[in-house]
Formats: structure tokens, sequence, C-alpha cells
């Protein structure tokens, strides 16, 4: 078969591939033009010319498969020296490697008129689609785009079986009676996105009875019920827009919101935070779950007591979870931003607060319950809270909230300061 034709089968199968092509060459090398396909478990088709040049392409071709992203390799045929490959012909080569079929493949559980709009509208974004269904004639492929896979069983764990569902794929359950049936073998599987098209009040009969049979809060929130978007959708197409906007948020890694509330361009959901330990964190996850953009600054190796429950911890790790909210470090405002626009806690090192001329926090919560202010002041942020003992409301911030147990835990003071540390 034609080096092309064979290609174009394997996008069309949505078979991960690799195409390396010659774009230079000098001196004396075994092939000047030449192109060959990599598979991802090493095998080829077509030749660069061989020897030992070919097989540091093949691994480098297998490497920019695995990581999903093209990369050009330079190799000179000598013993010594930058991008030597350790023989003796002399000449040099350059390669471009690019990978395809790497569609996303979407799963859907289902084929009545939702799946059936959401299928039409995945298929211009580049989705691999696959739909199952027990009935043969919701299956028509008229009812599809060109290109759609269908696979009909008896049953609906017959249908999923048939799938071969694997853990990179979006998964959604849009059926007419099986939706239980279907979710009881699924939630327990790691996908890359679970969806389930139903009622808010049938959402919480399934997740109850789920937590019955012994499935785990985490396993539950990985799964995305209602599905879509509230945008007022009814229609089955409008409730497919609503469907494709959040699966390409989880896809892409991107927060969700509008546009114009980006954090960047308004700075009013915005709170950096002193601290990073099991108190900041709590706070932090408070802020983050009521819509807050939080960022924290800390120490490089911050003393943590209670490791298991701190963003801290990202510090040392590079990234955490709490509660299932990320937290990662990063090494700049920038990435910082970045990590936001993901719904991740960005974590920079930053105990002086250097970085508040570029981040510019509406509000800025010091909770590093040191019992004593180490250089939090007012003029941080147009609003400060200041957690703990070492703070007067009024001078060194506009709000000091009261960390000692008892009766006045919580508290929130505007004039005066804490209680002393005892």
């Amino acid at each position: 078969m034609n080096l092309f034709a064979h290609a174009a089968r394997l996008e069309q199968e949505n078979t991960p591939f690799a195409m390396a092509q010659i774009i230079e060459s000098r001196g004396s090398t075994p092939r000047h033009q030449a192109q060959m396909l990599v598979m991802a478990d090493g095998r080829i088709l077509g030749t660069i010319g061989g020897g030992m040049i070919e097989r540091l392409v093949i691994e480098e071709a297998m490497a920019a498969i695995a990581e999903r992203k093209p990369r050009i390799f330079h190799g000179r045929m000598a013993r010594n020296g930058e991008h030597a490959v350790g023989s003796d012909c002399g000449g040099a080569m350059s390669v471009y490697i690019d990978v395809y079929g790497l569609r996303t493949r979407l799963v859907l559980i289902g084929a009545g008129h939702v799946n059936r709009a959401v299928a039409h509208a995945a298929a211009p974004l580049g989705f691999d689609i696959h739909v199952g269904d027990c009935f043969e004639g919701s299956l028509n492929p008229d009812h599809f785009p060109a290109g759609t896979h269908l696979k009909q069983a008896d049953t609906i764990s017959a249908v999923i079986e048939a799938l071969a569902i694997e853990p990179a794929n979006f998964v959604i359950i849009a059926t007419n009676h099986q939706d239980k049936e279907a979710l009881e073998r699924l939630i327990n599987r790691p996908l890359a996105y679970l969806g389930l098209l139903a009622s808010k009040r049938k959402v919480q009969t399934f997740t109850q009875a789920l937590r019955q049979q012994g499935v785990s809060q985490e396993q539950l929130q990985r799964l995305h019920a209602p599905i879509g978007y509230n945008i007022g959708a009814e229609t089955p197409e409008e409730i497919a827009i609503s469907i494709l906007a959040e699966l390409l948020q989880v896809k892409n890694g991107k927060s969700g919101g509008l546009m114009q509330d980006d954090v960047r361009l308004k700075r009013d959901q915005l709170v950096v935070m002193r601290g990073s330990g099991d108190i900041a964190t709590g706070v932090a996850l408070r802020l983050h779950n009521a819509g807050f953009k939080v960022v924290m600054l800390d120490l490089d190796k911050p003393t943590v007591i209670r490791r298991t429950v701190a963003f801290a911890q990202g510090m040392f790790d590079g990234e955490t979870s709490v509660e299932g909210v990320r937290a990662k470090r990063v090494e700049s405002v920038e990435q910082a931003f970045e990590q936001l626009d993901r719904g991740i806690i960005p974590l920079l090192v930053d105990p002086d607060c250097a970085t508040l001329t570029e981040l510019k926090p509406r509000y800025l919560v010091d909770a590093i319950l040191a019992k004593q202010n180490l250089g939090t002041h007012k003029e941080m942020a147009p609003i400060t809270v200041a957690l703990g003992p070492g703070f007067e409301a009024g001078r060194d911030c506009d709000a000091v909230i009261e960390t000692n147990r008892g009766h006045h835990l919580g508290r929130v003071i505007y004039q005066c300061p804490a209680q002393p540390n005892t």
C-alpha cells in the first residue's frame, strides 16, 4: 500500500502514528529525501535510510506520540560532538516528526435525539465518535455524521462492552430507561470525562443509590451531572451546544466562565493568600468553591503539620489535591494566571509578597498564623483580612478573624485586635 494511503487509513481509524520526514541533509547520508511512518509500538512503514540514525528517529517518534506533540530531530553521523549518533559517515540530517491519529474518542451511550445532536455538533470539532444502543432502529447511519462508529447489543451492559471504552475516552450517558445500568457499569472506571443527561431529581436519586452501594464520594465527584451548561437549552441541538461547551472545557483544561470575566481583566474575584498551611487551605477551599480566584504565596519549604490537608504540600511535590481541588506550584505570575484559567490554585514562592504589584488582587488574606504580623499592611490590597493574633483591625488590616478556640472563634473583628496568643 502507498505510504500516504496507509497514513490516511490510520488517520481515519484514529490509530496513533507519527510521520517522520527528512527536511534537511548535508554530506554523506543514507537518504536525502524520504518519509517513514512510525507506530506507537515502534513498527515502521517506509524508511529514512536505516542504521543508527533511523533507530534514534523511531525512538523520538514513539516519544512524540506519547507526548502528543511534534518535534524536530537533529542527527550527525559522527562519534562525538553535538547531535552525534555514533557512526562515521560524516553527514547530518534533520527530521521533522509530526503525530496523527490522536483525535479524542467520544463515546455516546444511547442513540436518541440528544446524542444524535451531540454527534453532529462534535464532528466538526475533531472528535472520534462512537455510539452504542440496544435498539437497532436508533442506529440508522443516516442519523449520524459520516465516520461515526455504531455498535448494537441486546443489553446496555453488552453495548458498553462492545464499545471497548478506555480511560482516555469522553463518555456521555443519555438513554431512555437504562441510565442507571450504564452509570453503575461506568462510575468506577477511570475516564477522562463521564457525563449523565438527567434531571436534578434523577441525579440525586442515582447518586444516593450509588453511595448505598459503596461508591465513594471521590468517584461521584468525577461524574458530570446534570450534564452541560445552564444556558436555557430546550431543543436537542441547544442541549448539544451546552454539553459540548462543557466537554471542551474539560478537554482543554479550562475553568469555564465568560471571556469578559477573565481575572486578568477583572481583579474583583482575585484573592492573594499569605500562607498555604492547613488553616489557609481551609479558607482557600471555601473561597475557591464560592467562585473566587485564589493565589497562595508561601516559603519555598513551608512548615506544615497536617500535610495531607494542606496545599503547602504542593510546594514540595509540585502539585497536590485537597477535597478534589488541585493546587500546583508555579514559577511566575504568568504561570499563576494560566493555572487559574484551568481552575487550579497556583502556589508561588513569594514570602515577601513581591508579586503583588503584578497580581494586583482586590483581596489579600494573611493566613500564615505565625501569631505575629510578618509584614502585612492595609496598602497591600483594597481589602485586607488577617487570621489570628498579632493583627489589629483598622490599623494593620481591614478585618481580623478570631482563631482562638472558644465562644468567639471565627468572629469578624473590624476594630481592635484579635485575642493575644495563649
